[in-house]
């Protein structure tokens, strides 16, 4: 559940991009750009082996998972991550689609080649902008997590690596978000417009990714919550106060009388169900922005009030969370505190800084 999660918040997070970099480009903020591409060209082999390569991924995994559905839906991280799969699967799917790409390039073939000139549109990128923050997230929140975890990630590499669970949010959204402006940059998009239209976009995917770390119980929860229910929750299902996340997928607490699944564990004490707070949190604060996002003018603000509402929010759930924790002269702290009120500084200084350069823009025509 959190690898479709995830990748259902990939989907809302571009949805909501595209409709920004369109409304700023209507309202003149943003401008098409000119690309240079190669048409008429007839199929490389480096073209050919890397659809090969791709299809035959593809077909070795879904084939196996097709013929073993059953043990896929109880260990689905096992079955993507492990090199098992169909060869014969593989084989076809990959001799198909390669065969298939090559006619589509012979009927596109030129007697010449010619390079031509492409108008562009921002809104055109957002498919790769998507790709590019999600390989840029994935690294960084591994890397992050290998630092804050060094110990488990030199005892296991391999399996520490190619898991889905172990990802810190921040190391995903500082590497994500410079792997993207890189990006940008090369292809001449305005960075100050595009990290406006990205602020809603990178809250709502947060919030919906951090349902995947609720429903597949990956340890990313609170700390022990054994306090009765308050009154004022009455109505509300107990799991919202406390929960023991039953089948979580890292196997944590003691064993479930009579489950013969692959994950049997539930904890022992029940705790905050820290994943599904960030998730009203976070969707409450993308709802602000999508408000507040055509009544700001100046550019870069948006983005900042973004960090300062990151910042405070996650510095908040990260004292009913569990986590690891630094002593910084004899002060008990988690990694997201440390980087928290620095965003939230950052934003705070940007907002400063942004609307003076827009005074002085305004005077100086």
């Amino acid at each position: 559940m959190f690898g479709c999660m995830v990748a259902i918040s990939f989907l809302a997070a571009s949805y909501v991009l595209s409709k920004e970099l369109k409304r700023k480009e209507n309202e003149g903020l943003l401008h098409t750009f000119t690309e240079k591409v190669m048409i008429g060209q007839k199929a490389s082999i480096l073209e050919l082996i890397e659809a090969f390569v791709i299809a035959f991924i593809i077909g070795f995994k879904l084939v196996y998972i097709a013929l073993n559905f059953h043990d896929f839906l109880q260990d689905t991280q096992g079955f993507l991550l492990s090199v098992q799969g169909n060869w014969i699967g593989g084989i076809t799917l990959g001799a198909i689609y390669t065969y298939m790409r090559y006619r589509e390039k012979e009927k596109q073939s030129l007697p010449e080649p010619k390079l031509v000139e492409e108008q562009m549109h921002p809104y055109q990128l957002v498919g790769n902008i998507t790709l590019v923050a999600a390989g840029g997230g994935l690294a960084g929140a591994k890397l992050f997590d290998g630092l804050e975890n060094y110990q488990d990630f030199f005892a296991h590499p391999a399996q520490y690596l190619f898991s889905f669970s172990g990802l810190t949010m921040y190391g995903g959204l500082i590497v994500g978000a410079i792997s993207v402006l890189y990006y940008a940059r090369k292809k001449g998009i305005s960075l100050i417009h595009l990290i406006d239209a990205a602020a809603p976009a990178i809250m709502i995917a947060y919030s919906i990714g951090r349902i995947g770390c609720q429903l597949a119980g990956d340890g990313d929860w609170g700390i022990a919550n054994a306090a009765p229910k308050p009154s004022w929750m009455s109505f509300l299902p107990n799991w919202m106060w406390s929960f023991n996340f039953p089948h979580n997928v890292v196997n944590s607490g003691s064993p479930i009388p009579g489950c013969m699944d692959v994950h049997c564990n539930a904890l022992d004490i029940p705790v905050f169900p820290t994943p599904f707070y960030e998730t009203v949190m976070c969707g409450i604060l993308f709802f602000v922005l999508w408000g507040i996002r055509k009544k700001i003018k100046t550019p870069g603000v948006l983005f900042s009030i973004y960090l300062m509402m990151n910042g405070v929010e996650r510095f908040l759930i990260e004292l009913i969370r569990v986590n690891i924790k630094y002593d910084i002269f004899g002060v008990q702290i988690t990694q997201a505190q440390l980087i928290a009120p620095i965003l939230f500084l950052l934003g705070l200084v940007g907002i400063y800084y942004f609307r003076k350069r827009a005074a002085n823009e305004q005077i100086a025509a």
